[in-house]
């Protein structure tokens, strides 16, 4: 993968989230955070307010666990995220550890 290239975020189930519109994400990046083991959406805000851009864009920006198999320099290499209930509300679905 190119240093330019981002992964979108294919889906994302969590309803309760104010840049979850229909399954998609309106933010335009996330974060991947949590903590070892656990990969949590870092952009998720369970808020009643609408956010994000009015188009559905929504790409991994930065991932903060170092130990996916996904994970190179801080950035996300696998071919897309599904962002959804797990350990969390809002969990990385796409995370597996090295």
């Amino acid at each position: 993968m190119a240093t330019t290239e981002f992964v979108p975020v294919s889906d994302c189930s969590v309803g309760q989230c104010s840049f979850n519109h229909d399954h998609e994400c309106s933010a335009h990046a996330i974060t991947v955070a949590g903590s070892s083991g656990h990969a949590h959406c870092g952009t998720f805000i369970s808020l009643g307010a609408d956010g994000g851009l009015p188009t559905v864009h929504a790409e991994v920006g930065a991932c903060q666990r170092g130990e996916c198999v996904h994970n190179s320099h801080l950035m996300c290499t696998a071919h897309d995220v599904k962002i959804g209930a797990g350990a969390d509300e809002a969990d990385c679905l796409t995370y597996q550890a090295a």
